[in-house]
């Protein structure tokens, strides 16, 4: 068939289609709204109860329910790119928070975290896949993967709960231990991922799968990222901060590709060691930040990396609201409504409790502590990374109850986060 001239089909035959719309065009202008949204919205939620991740996910359903010319597919059918797509969000925000911490290497900073990360998130990690076993019906490897994503916190949802950013001095040890928590954690929930993946592949016997996870998994993964993550931290802040601090004059333009490489450079050489990336870029953070704790240009960095963090958000909770107009209604079950309740509500406070046990601070710090376990981009990499690994016959389901958990939580722990800092804080604020 010959094609023919737009322009005079318009003229002549009344031709419309001259002024059809281009698929790329649209995306452009979504991605556009996202971006102005995303620069405009801290001022503009400054002083109210309303996070930005709300916002973002209902921008997403506005968006996707209008009519499309096109549809991306169901999230755990492809899950390569939304693995990619969180990952990048997740190694950001780690870059964004490893930069918070004034001498992270000090142990007085994890006094409290440390309980939290060796009792309360194994311990989560265990009743959640209990959960999922025996309550949920879920298959053994289903229910520790359950268990396993929905472990990690991300404070970085409900920016009350964290540390300040690094030129700002901020003594609270309950957002502290929140900040190195989440640091962490996103890290560590690895091997239990990597467990359920073995589980899937391997069958549910410890003795087809236990020693290779134990030795490979466990040991080598998180030795081999934590040493790239320090010796590729220090080298660059030995090297960018090698001058006279208050002497060195580093361009400003230059912040944003400082901040990727602190970013990406741990994170590759950790993935092409078959290690974890994610604790390398964390501790990568920690180490360029615990060779100069006062730059100015420190600020500038951590500031890039909270923007890039807050893009990134956006396009995620944007994307949440697709799955949510085309896929979520199809996957929901009315029994994942009180599992995600309890999970929110009841495991992790519990847990978050025990762990805190042998800890002295007052009772209003612990109970602000064990709440605020808000789930969120790592919960999603995590089970988009198990996916992408091998196929589990719940998949679609457990997708649809993690989602509905981080909703939940998004909603809850984002309104109620001032009112809980002004209760629970009022001589830090």
């Amino acid at each position: 068939m010959e094609e023919e001239y737009k322009p005079q089909a318009l003229l002549e035959n009344y031709d419309w289609s001259f002024f059809e719309m281009e698929l790329y065009d649209q995306n452009v202008i979504y991605v556009g709204i996202i971006i102005f949204v995303t620069g405009l919205l801290p001022r503009v939620i400054e002083k109210r109860m309303i996070t930005a991740p709300i916002i973002y996910f209902f921008i997403g359903i506005l968006i996707f329910l209008f009519p499309l010319d096109y549809t991306l597919g169901h999230l755990a059918d492809d899950p390569y790119w939304p693995k990619r797509l969180t990952e990048l969000g997740v190694i950001v925000s780690l870059t964004a928070v490893g930069l918070k911490l004034n001498d992270p290497f000090k142990a007085r900073n994890w006094r409290i975290s440390r309980w939290l990360l060796l009792i309360t998130m194994p311990l989560t990690i265990f009743m959640l896949a209990a959960m999922g076993y025996w309550f949920l019906g879920f298959l053994p490897a289903t229910a520790m993967l359950f268990g396993a994503v929905i472990a990690p916190t991300d404070p970085v949802l409900a920016a009350e709960v964290q540390t300040s950013s690094p030129d700002k001095k901020d003594h609270s040890l309950s957002k502290l231990a929140l900040t190195t928590e989440a640091g962490l954690n996103d890290g560590l929930a690895f091997p239990f991922t990597n467990m359920a993946i073995a589980m899937m592949l391997a069958g549910a016997a410890p003795a087809n799968w236990f020693q290779g996870w134990l030795l490979i998994d466990l040991f080598y993964k998180i030795i081999v990222g934590v040493g790239i993550g320090g010796a590729v931290g220090w080298g660059m802040g030995k090297i960018l901060f090698s001058f006279d601090p208050i002497k060195t004059k580093i361009p400003r333009i230059s912040t944003g590709m400082l901040s990727l490489s602190l970013t990406l450079i741990p994170y590759g050489l950790a993935e092409i060691a078959h290690s974890y990336g994610f604790l390398a870029v964390f501790v990568a953070a920690c180490a360029f930040r615990s060779v100069e704790k006062t730059h100015h240009y420190l600020g500038l960095l951590h500031d890039f990396s909270e923007e890039m963090e807050s893009l990134l958000v956006a396009v995620l909770f944007v994307f949440l609201g697709y799955y949510m107009v085309n896929y979520f209604w199809a996957d929901f079950q009315w029994y994942m409504v009180p599992a995600a309740l309890v999970t929110l509500f009841v495991v992790r406070p519990l847990t978050g409790m025990i762990g805190l046990i042998n800890t002295v601070i007052p009772m209003k710090k612990k109970l602000l502590i064990s709440f605020f376990g808000i789930r969120g981009i790592g919960s999603l990499y995590y089970i988009f990374y198990a996916f992408d690994a091998t196929h589990f016959p719940e998949e679609k389901e457990l997708l649809a109850l993690v989602i509905l958990i981080i909703i939940i939580s998004v909603f809850v722990h984002g309104l109620l986060a001032k009112p809980a800092v002004k209760w629970a804080l009022p001589a830090e604020e």
